[in-house]
């Protein structure tokens, strides 16, 4: 396993557990105590963990693991869910992208479209994530609007005030939102305040509102409310999502489509 995948599975328990010994962590990924010593050290260092004795526990009481250290899971659920979100849109749109790991599969499935290959422009994707900006900028067919604001370190997204200047001025066909939870009544919602601002005036911009999100996702409250799940035209979720679950949002007005 190399240090970068050690890492990632590390901090992944981390979040899950909110503390870890180097015993327990050296057993699950089956390399040497000094080994783990060694990694929690160097973690400690970039403050994405707190040292302890014999271990090591988050760092912070809200923690939230940054996007270049998310492992691939749910990836597949992921990639077939950005598909399904990708075939949605039509050739012309104007298209709102949140931040987050589904979205940036999803600006990926609209890259490979081959009847988005060309247009004046093929497709307008207007996003406050700097590393979907970065993907899709190669693309000379796609028009690229960037919000500005302060990059936020663990997603790559810019929040505050600044985006409002933007995103106020224009008109989307749908905004495609990455969320860490979606219930009926509680709707969407992100980690950060700040993040969970932006994406709702994404929402207040569109037509339409399209939720990409794995089942996982799926009956949970997260701290920074979006939107109400009426706002929701469309949920895209993968086939573990039980039928309560389906007939819930459906009654609430969601259209859902399990991919």
């Amino acid at each position: 396993m190399s240090r970068d995948a050690r890492w990632k599975a590390l901090l992944e328990l981390l979040v899950e557990r909110g503390r870890l010994d180097v015993e327990e962590a050296a057993a699950e990924l089956a390399v040497s105590a000094a080994t783990i010593r060694r990694d929690f050290d160097q973690l400690a260092e970039q403050q994405m963990l707190i040292r302890t004795r014999g271990g090591a526990v988050v760092h912070g009481v809200s923690y939230e693991l940054p996007l270049r250290y998310k492992t691939a899971r749910h990836a597949s659920e992921k990639q077939r869910i950005a598909k399904a979100v990708a075939d949605l849109i039509a050739p012309g749109e104007a298209v709102g992208l949140t931040g987050g790991t589904t979205t940036t599969e999803v600006a990926r499935a609209l890259a490979v479209r081959s009847d988005l290959a060309t247009g004046s422009p093929a497709l307008t994707v207007v996003t406050n994530a700097l590393n979907i900006a970065n993907e899709l900028a190669v693309r000379p067919q796609f028009k690229i609007v960037v919000t500005g604001g302060v990059a936020r370190a663990q997603s790559y997204e810019l929040i505050g005030p600044l985006a409002d200047g933007v995103l106020s001025q224009i008109t989307l066909d749908v905004a495609v939102l990455g969320v860490v939870a979606l219930d009926v009544v509680h709707g969407a919602a992100a980690h950060d305040e700040a993040e969970a601002s932006i994406n709702r005036l994404l929402c207040e911009r569109a037509e339409r509102v399209v939720v990409a999100a794995d089942s996982s996702k799926l009956g949970r409250r997260a701290f920074a409310r979006i939107c109400a799940a009426e706002t929701v035209d469309t949920l895209v979720t993968d086939t573990a999502v039980d039928e309560h679950t389906v007939r819930r949002f459906e009654e609430a007005g969601v259209g859902v489509l399990a991919v």
